[in-house]
């Protein structure tokens, strides 16, 4: 009697559970997704109908395996080659639509008003949780939110102000003199060489990261950078099938390879933050680069804020701050400085502008601060290379309450999308020439050339702008003013345009470049 009754509980028990999982599947790829369709629609949202499961995702790969598949012309309207599925979206269904990325809806928004509430509600609008294959590449202080968000800035923020970067200025100087030594090197007897500079430039900014972050060179975070690129090119792959449940838990060779690649990166920098940790204990004196510095603020945070475990940043929170430096920052300033020759090989006008500008400040000299802080015509021509293609293509945020946003109420379960590219060519943001190099545009500064508006960021904006904005942008000055001293150059016949989203906006067949020597 008891063990029928032992029986009958466990039958009952087996199938109370698989209502319970199966009415948790329906919910999750069916109810709620319709639940949150009739919610936006009845806020005036238009977007596709709700699709089991995959939503609008086996369109947006169709449309970007079209838009990839044809040439494209040498133009900056790059938006229908990289973005051509948003621009689908807000063409069929208006500037505030929505997208499924399988079960969830994500609202595109390209009106400045609202971006701007979105980026300035930061506890309201976090960021969206990312899948654990990208979390693997880098999390840090992009990716946190609430206090742990406000206690890594506030002790990573030394390390980045205006007084550590003259510091830093020398290392900037040491690294692209070699880049521009390098050059010189592969010049012929008639004083030109043709090259593609994309690996030149992406070491040149990796040198700078190992060099600020360690004090190290290049040689010796090689390794960090290399495993870095492999293990971003695998989650990229990985991510377009993340929407079949259960699929990032499966032990593919992707997935187990991505892990590798992170323990391996993770005991690289360990042991070199060890090193430096037994060093300074060792009481040899803190030096100036990322990492000294970070260290020294933590130490500093933790003396104020007492000994409790929650005060400071634990070793891990430390490898995860240098893993993001090393990824964002060397992706992101080389697509910058690559885009920038491409666009000044195309437009020799302003190449000489930026030139004569240059040689008016420094002459032949290595450019100091005040120099480069004071570039006019060489700012300009960044910001605008930054409008027109932004390393970046857009941010997401996620709603976990319903939010009032402008006369809309976005409700909970939705992601919203501010498409940096999209809202940068936006012709009633910018005018009939929003496709065009035009760096006047931003002669009078960034204010006057947004009318105020948040129609430019290509670094974020408000609380949450990115730290490194300014390392990037004096960076960047630092190598385009030793440049234009020693070289002019031009787009090669070999150069085929073909921007591409690989994590961040960079050409597809690399930026082969024709390079002569200036005489000054």
């Amino acid at each position: 009697m008891e063990a029928a009754m032992a029986t009958s509980a466990g039958i009952i028990m087996t199938v109370i559970v698989a209502v319970i999982c199966s009415w948790r599947v329906v919910n999750s790829l069916w109810l709620r997704p319709k639940r949150l369709e009739r919610l936006l629609k009845e806020q005036g949202l238009k977007g596709n109908p709700y699709r089991v499961l995959v939503g609008d995702l086996v369109d947006i790969v169709k449309t970007l395996k079209e838009a990839r598949s044809k040439p494209m012309n040498l133009s900056d309207d790059i938006v229908p080659c990289i973005h051509s599925h948003v621009q689908q979206s807000v063409n069929k269904h208006g500037k505030n639509s929505f997208m499924w990325f399988g079960p969830t809806p994500r609202v595109t928004l390209t009106d400045p008003e609202l971006i701007k509430d979105v980026f300035n509600k930061i506890y309201d609008f976090p960021k969206l949780d990312a899948n654990p294959l990208v979390k693997l590449l880098a999390t840090g202080l992009a990716s946190y939110d609430g206090e742990k968000w406000s206690k890594h800035r506030r002790i990573i923020n030394p390390a980045f102000n205006l007084e550590k970067l003259k510091i830093m200025l020398p290392i900037f100087f040491k690294s692209c003199n070699d880049l521009i030594s390098k050059w010189e090197g592969l010049l012929s007897l008639d004083g030109s060489c043709e090259i593609d500079v994309c690996p030149f430039l992406q070491n040149l900014t990796s040198d700078v990261i190992s060099r600020t972050a360690f004090g190290s060179s290049y040689e010796e975070g090689r390794r960090i950078f290399e495993l870095q690129k492999e293990q971003g090119a695998l989650i990229m792959k990985a991510v377009m099938k993340s929407f079949i449940p259960g699929w990032r838990f499966l032990p593919t060779t992707t997935h187990r390879r991505v892990k590798q690649i992170h323990k391996d990166i993770k005991a690289s920098l360990k042991g070199m933050i060890n090193k430096r940790k037994n060093a300074l204990k060792a009481g040899e004196a803190s030096k100036n680069d990322l990492l000294g510095i970070l260290l020294e603020s933590n130490h500093k945070e933790i003396q104020e804020q007492g000994s409790d475990k929650n005060v400071g940043m634990n070793l891990e929170d430390v490898i995860e701050e240098i893993k993001l430096f090393y990824f964002a920052g060397q992706e992101t300033t080389s697509d910058l400085f690559v885009w920038t020759m491409v666009l000044l090989s195309r437009y020799p006008d302003w190449q000489e502008r930026a030139r004569d500008e240059v040689l008016k400040v420094f002459g032949n000299n290595e450019p100091d601060f005040d120099g480069l802080s004071h570039l006019k015509i060489v700012t300009m021509i960044l910001y605008e290379v930054l409008r027109l293609y932004p390393p970046v293509l857009g941010l997401t945020r996620t709603v976990d309450k319903d939010m009032k946003l402008g006369n809309m109420t976005i409700p909970a379960g939705v992601e919203v999308s501010l498409p940096i590219v999209l809202v940068h060519h936006d012709r009633e943001l910018w005018g009939d020439d929003a496709n065009m190099f035009n760096p006047e545009r931003f002669s009078e500064g960034v204010f006057k050339a947004t009318n105020g508006r948040v129609s430019f960021f290509p670094f974020g904006w408000g609380p949450r702008i990115c730290i490194g904005q300014n390392f990037s942008m004096f960076q960047a000055k630092m190598a385009l003013s030793l440049i234009l001293q020693h070289f002019s150059f031009e787009l090669s016949p070999a150069y085929t345009h073909a921007p591409a989203a690989m994590i961040t906006l960079q050409p597809r067949y690399g930026a082969h470049i024709i390079l002569r020597k200036v005489e000054i």
